[in-house]
């Protein structure tokens, strides 16, 4: 049988275990989206990993990533190079002549942190500075039968004040020149994360051409609902995904985690279609029209005994005044200890009055100078009568113009069919540096974009999940996020060892000095022996 005191020092062991459990289980969470993600296995055709337990990091032989179907646009920036990326050489509008410049640098280089040997990534590398650099696409992507994929990383190595890191599929045309994509250039979609102060965004926008004027208008997708912030501050590699589908609904994936959804006809703000009524400019409230839902009483006369010139306050006659009130002390008294300043001038200053301070002499009193009698409500006090207000009976509700066909009406029920897109490009303004950007793929099947996701960014992922701190650290870095959790793990740790003491420690303490006792007690009439072997018989029978 255990014994009480172990018994409760066991029940705290399984709420501590439990509780610090239960925070790791907080941290990770808020480390990965949720359980839905799903990162390939990574085989023998996909690569080669080879992991030295003996060791705190992850090592591992790098393969760059190959499309495994139909893909439009792939670039992964392995080789070192910008190949096939051009770089703008114009300005942008409408901006001061010292910033106007497309003059940012770009680097491909690899991570500063849980760096995968081999592996790069396109570096923006300046500071409040405009960015553009942009690459043709494979081929031409063309809305009809198939989805649209656009899949990418982003790490924010030194985290992000202000800048975006979002892409645009640029909108096929004759005159489409990359060395001149600039903020106006013509896109058909902009998607990715953008962040200035304390707004965390995560753009999806397609541009909008009216049918019946020609005319191009932005459509912006609803904000997602979970909290963004951890994957701009966290400095780990995310994946961004776009699925854009036939039947006009759209997806926004973090990590492989849906963060939005929704219908290119229902959730895009301004909607695709305008209504089918509009109000009538040229209806005008009528003169007579009546608003208002109540009015004053015609018929209501004020009392007799309504008295409106009594105040709302008026003295309380039976305050008494505080015993010990200084009547004769003032409230504030010149400083005694200041002085004149030397250069203290009469004639133009005036004459010199030490500032005031408070009157010691009242600190202990209940009260210095003239004593006054507090005001209280006026219990005859009701104000200027006004007649009680009653349903208006000729109350037309409030008046709004009147319906009229909407002369610019039309239904498109399939904004999916958009502008054809021929190229890919960022343009970007940053206030923060080396905002990392790697493994871009257009494509149509998500089979072909996870596979491809599992051999880029899943190794990443597996790395800097390697490179974790452990759980001792872990519960440090989040107790400087959450100072409340100091409480928890005080209770969780302190209190077990305190029970601890005051259960066991006198306990043990009786139990020695009970058997010095029976010693002494044998000892004294002969027969230390054979009580001592019936008390242990009796202890080893109860262990």
């Amino acid at each position: 049988l255990e014994h009480p005191c172990m018994q409760v020092q066991w029940d705290w062991l399984y709420l501590g275990v439990l509780l610090i459990s239960s925070v790791t289980a907080e941290i990770h969470d808020e480390e990965i989206q949720d359980a839905d993600v799903e990162v390939e296995d990574f085989d023998t055709n996909s690569q080669e990993t080879d992991i030295d337990k003996g060791r705190s990091s992850l090592e591992v032989m790098y393969k760059t990533p190959e499309p495994t179907g139909e893909v439009y646009f792939t670039e992964t920036f392995d080789d070192g190079v910008l190949t096939g990326w051009i770089l703008s050489k114009t300005k942008k509008e409408d901006t001061d002549e010292n910033i106007a410049k497309y003059d940012g640098r770009w680097e491909v280089e690899e991570l500063k942190e849980n760096t995968v040997p081999g592996d790069r990534g396109l570096v923006l590398k300046s500071i409040a500075r405009h960015h553009a650099v942009s690459a043709v696409l494979t081929k031409p992507f063309i809305f009809d039968t198939k989805p649209l994929i656009v899949q990418y990383e982003v790490n924010f190595q030194d985290g992000i004040d202000c800048g975006g890191a979002y892409v645009k599929l640029l909108s096929s045309s004759d005159d489409l020149d990359l060395e001149y994509f600039f903020d106006k250039t013509p896109y058909t979609i902009m998607f990715g994360p953008d962040k200035c102060g304390e707004d965390y965004k995560l753009h999806f926008i397609f541009r909008y051409k009216n049918p019946k004027t020609g005319d191009y208008e932005e459509k912006h997708a609803k904000r997602p609902d979970v909290d963004l912030k951890k994957f701009y501050s966290d400095k780990r590699t995310h994946l961004y995904t776009l699925v854009l589908t036939p039947d006009d609904t759209f997806e926004m994936l973090i990590d492989q985690s849906v963060v939005s959804k929704g219908s290119l006809l229902e959730d895009m703000v301004p909607p695709v279609n305008p209504p089918k009524e509009i109000e009538d400019p040229n209806d005008k409230k009528p003169d007579d029209w009546d608003e208002r839902a109540k009015i004053p009483d015609p018929n209501a006369v004020k009392p007799d005994d309504w008295d409106e010139d009594e105040p709302s306050k008026i003295e309380d006659h039976d305050a008494v005044k505080p015993e010990g009130w200084l009547d004769d002390e003032l409230q504030y008294i010149p400083d005694p200890s200041a002085e004149k300043p030397e250069d203290w001038d009469e004639e133009m200053d005036g004459e010199w009055e030490a500032p005031q301070i408070p009157n010691p002499k009242c600190e202990t009193a209940p009260g210095c100078g003239e004593w006054v009698r507090p005001m209280m409500t006026n219990p005859n006090y009701k104000g200027k009568w006004k007649p009680p207000m009653i349903d208006n009976p000729n109350y037309q509700g409030i008046w709004s113009p009147q319906k009229i066909p909407n002369p610019d009406y039309f239904e498109d029920l399939h904004p999916f069919e958009m502008t054809a897109v021929s190229a890919i490009g960022l343009e970007l303004w940053s206030m923060t540096p080396d905002i990392y950007f790697d493994n871009f793929i257009i494509c149509s099947e998500k089979e072909v974009a996870d596979r491809w996701a599992a051999d880029g960014w899943g190794l990443k992922k597996l790395v800097a999940s390697a490179n974790e701190p452990g759980m001792f650290s872990q519960l440090l870095t989040a107790a400087e996020d959450r100072p409340w959790l100091w409480v928890l793990y005080i209770l969780t740790l302190a209190l077990p060892v305190g029970l601890g003491v005051l259960f066991c420690w006198p306990t043990k303490l009786n139990q020695n000095h009970l058997l010095f006792q029976m010693k002494e007690a044998d000892e004294s009439i002969g027969c230390g022996d054979g009580l001592m072997k019936s008390v242990r018989k009796r202890r080893v029978r109860k262990d």
